[in-house]
Parts: C-alpha cells; structure tokens; sequence
C-alpha cells in the first residue's frame, strides 16, 4: 500500500445503492496491510452503512467481527462499544452532504447526517473518535475515512478541525470515483471539484497516557503585530482607505499600531517605505497601491 490508493471499482462488497459507501479494497487492503501475519484479534466497523465491511469480514475468514450503524440500532453518541478490539474501521458522514435519514427511512436525532452547525457535527465527531480511541487495547489502531467539504463557497477540512486521539501512523489520500458531482458543469473555470479523501490511522501506543491534538482558529489584527513589516501595514492600509491616501493619513492609522509604539520616527519610516518600493506610486499629494 502507498501514500495514495485508488480504486475504480468497488468490487462486490455491501449494498451498491448505499450511497456513501466506499469501496470494499479499501477495508480490505489496509486490514491486510497493518495486520499482514494474522488476521486483527477483534475486528469492529462503526458507521457500517450498507455492509461494505461485514462482507470484507467475511471474505477474509474475520470471525470475531462486529458492524455497528444506526441500521442495527447502534446510537454512536449514545451507546458504548460493546466490545474492545484492535482494529476500529470507522467512515463516518461528511457532515450534512449525504441525508443518511433518506437512506435508512427512519429518522434519528444523533444521526451525524442530520441539519446542524459545522462546529456541532465536529463536537459529535469527536464524541465518537474519543470513544473509539478508548475501546482499542493497547497496540490497536483505529481507521477513518473522511472527506472535505464545499458548501456554500467555504471549504471544510474536517480532518483538520476534528480532535485527533492516539499517535498518526498513516496518512493516506484516496482517489474518488464516480461522484454525483461527475456530472455537473461549473461555469467557473477556477473551481476545484474535490476528487480525495482522507484515510488517518491511529495508533494507540500506551495503556493509561495518550496524545491529542486540536486545532483552534483564532482571529487576529495586523495592528497587534510586531514582526510585520511596514511595507504590509501600508498596504493594508492604503487597500482600507480605498487605493488613494496621503502620508498623513496613512500616518494617522499606523501611528496606533503595535509596530509604532516606542518608535519616534513612525511618519519617517512610513515615507521611506514609500519612495523606496515599487508596490506604492505617488500622483500628486497621494499615493496608490501598485502590484503589477
């Protein structure tokens, strides 16, 4: 196996009008790869949808196996493993993309498909990757599945937002196949259309200790900074007061910034940057931004 799989065909495994469900080599090659001289002691699939997994299971004489999904009554927010294993195989939802209600007939309020909030259906998510890192024994792994997502004009990492448990072993990107978005035609010509996913492999290497990682946005100002340089102040500040500004009121804005405190020589420094780079052209008592 490689840092990048693909997989034209499904092959024969679960339900092929789940949507949602990945292909059967998938489970099947990454179980092979990470347990290559026996098969996994316990072997659980959570998310199990359509039975992708069940029959990768049983093609590879896995007899001590569970598949746990909203379809056989397993709640992932609610509900425990029953059982701990070494080898976790999850593919939860992407978010809201997919209604899994639809796909299921039946409606459920932990379902992660359901309408929320972005940072609500990452809280659930991580709910339920906290709960999985906790039922593998020691030496286990637990594998995820999961896509990007566009909506609404905003991309959304959800690998990147989700809490991470245990120690990454494996980052691998998986080539999709036969998207519903194959079809469509986007006028914008510098649209990206999202052809990967992402499979994660966590390892848990210690029986009581265990690392996490987040990440956390946080919105900062130009004006608090200190390491950056004049020439990126005034342009931001020529791009605020709209492409045409003199000295002093450049001056008048920066003199608050964090980089002019305890400098006597704030209006200087902002004329030198000026006649000095390219980037700022004068006409008449004015200057402008220039980035050509």
């Amino acid at each position: 196996m490689q840092s990048v799989i693909s997989y034209k065909e499904r092959g024969n495994y679960g339900d092929f009008k789940y949507r949602g469900n990945c292909s059967g080599y998938v489970i099947k090659d990454l179980i092979e790869h990470f347990y290559p001289k026996s098969k996994p002691k316990k072997f659980i699939e959570v998310f199990s949808g359509g039975g992708t997994g069940k029959d990768v299971a049983k093609e590879l004489k896995i007899n001590n196996s569970l598949h746990l999904d909203l379809n056989n009554g397993w709640d992932a927010l609610v509900d425990e493993i029953p059982s701990g294993s070494d080898c976790v195989f999850s593919h939860p939802p992407y978010w809201d993309i997919i209604k899994y209600e639809q796909q299921r007939n039946n409606y459920s309020p932990n379902d992660l498909s359901n309408n929320m909030g972005y940072e609500e259906f990452i809280k659930k998510l991580d709910m339920v990757n906290e709960k999985i890192y906790h039922s593998l024994v020691n030496g286990g792994r637990h594998v995820i599945l999961l896509g990007d997502v566009r909506k609404n004009g905003k991309y959304y990492s959800i690998i990147k937002d989700m809490k991470w448990f245990g120690d990454l072993e494996s980052h691998i990107i998986k080539v999709q196949h036969n998207c519903m978005s194959d079809n469509k035609s986007y006028s914008n010509n510098s649209f990206i259309a999202i052809k990967h996913e992402h499979i994660l492999v966590f390892k848990k290497n210690k029986i009581w200790l265990f690392n996490t990682k987040e990440t956390n946005t946080v919105k900062e100002n130009i004006m608090n900074l200190t390491k950056i340089t004049w020439r990126d102040l005034i342009q931001a500040t020529l791009e605020f007061l709209n492409n045409k500004a003199s000295i002093e009121q450049i001056y008048n804005i920066l003199k608050e910034s964090k980089k002019a405190e305890n400098n006597n020589f704030v209006r200087e420094k902002i004329r030198q940057t000026l006649n000095n780079n390219s980037n700022f052209i004068k006409t008449g008592e004015v200057w402008i931004l220039n980035i050509n």
